[in-house]
């Protein structure tokens, strides 16, 4: 044994080891819960037993029955023995229901399978370097519509755009509007919705993702939102926009340093570039108390920097921080940029920025 090796240092890092692997398997089973829709049908129903449970949820009770014995031994649900029942406390519906809105956690356990599915394909690269390219993701447009759309649904309209000053008077009189990276286009159709004398544009490079938007729009009857699948380092439209948005979708970019000269030159004079995207600090020891800080950085080494290496590009990672995008937004054009917060969202800042 080395000389100063300190027992108790080893063996409390040994139990906080445990406790993360235990929080590896408690996400994946949280995953589950939320995709058979355990969760939402236990906040609805009394104790119950394992086979009233999967006979509400119509599901098969020996996988039922396993399923919460990881949720009754992660103190996720409660468990009564004398009766063999079972009650999820409303305390943690709370964060695991669909009905908890933008506060319903268990649907981000989803992208822990769907980042354990490229695993392989993650440790080559940090062998040869490159990166993993988006269409690796299976499932991901679907796993980001529902993670943004439950938060775009609960504070896009109520607390996003009246950020900005002057902001709803302007959509309610009419401007030009564009999303960057648009994915499914949920914002653009919320927005187009509620501003109908606006003319909003989404864009984004994956098909899949505009077929989508187009299908919704459709569906509403918006005759005020159109998508576009394009490669937004080359929006080549200038002085086109009044406002331009980008939702957690810049640090994704293969090549964001173009991106936002793009949205610059794509913004009229008085234009403003509204920029959701991770609130952390470009210092790692800043970030160090972060609540999420090793989900981000986790996230980011295992999707947003490798799809943006398999593209050749800047490589730039979910916690590039406030100082890195400050620096670009200003190389990019952008003399004035205030960033603000929402309340009660930990995830994300609020860059609004002007060329004037």
């Amino acid at each position: 044994m080395a000389k100063g090796f300190d027992q108790k240092k080893k063996e409390a890092f040994a139990g906080q080891m445990v406790s993360a692997l235990n929080g590896m398997a408690l996400g994946l089973m949280t995953s589950v819960g939320h995709k058979t829709g355990l969760f939402d049908v236990m906040a609805g129903l009394p104790p119950s037993t394992s086979g009233q449970l999967a006979q509400a949820a119509e599901l098969n009770e020996r996988y039922v029955r396993e399923w919460l014995g990881a949720m009754v031994a992660g103190r996720i649900i409660e468990y009564e023995p004398a009766g063999g029942t079972y009650r999820l406390p409303p305390e943690h519906a709370a964060s695991l229901t669909r009905a908890a809105g933008p506060d319903n956690l268990s649907v981000f356990a989803q992208d822990l399978a769907l980042l354990g599915t490229v695993e392989e394909r993650i440790v080559k690269c940090f062998r040869k370097g490159g990166g993993v390219p988006y269409s690796a993701y299976r499932g991901f447009q679907e796993l980001q519509a529902q993670e943004s759309g439950q938060v775009l649904d609960a504070t896009l309209l109520q607390a996003t755009i009246p950020l900005v000053p002057g902001l709803v008077k302007r959509l309610q009189a009419g401007i030009d509007v564009a999303d960057v990276g648009c994915g499914q286009g949920h914002a653009i159709n919320l927005m187009a919705k509620a501003f109908p004398q606006s003319k909003f544009s989404g864009f984004d490079f994956s098909a899949e993702g505009i077929a989508a938007a187009r299908r919704e729009a459709a569906a509403q009857g918006l005759s005020n939102a159109r998508f576009e699948v394009k490669d937004v380092a080359t929006l080549a439209t200038p002085r086109r926009f009044d406002l331009i948005t980008a939702f957690d979708a810049i640090h994704d970019q293969a090549h964001p340093t173009q991106v936002l000269k793009a949205i610059s030159r794509a913004l009229r004079p008085h234009g403003t570039f509204l920029m959701v995207d991770v609130a952390a600090s470009s210092n790692l020891a800043d970030n160090l108390e972060h609540p999420l800080a090793p989900s981000l950085y986790t996230f980011s080494c295992l999707h947003c920097m490798t799809v943006s290496l398999a593209q050749g590009g800047e490589g730039l990672g979910a916690m590039w921080g406030e100082q890195k995008a400050r620096q670009m937004l200003a190389e990019a054009g952008f003399a004035r940029v205030e960033v603000k917060q929402i309340p009660g969202d930990v995830l994300n800042s609020y860059y609004i920025a002007t060329k004037g």
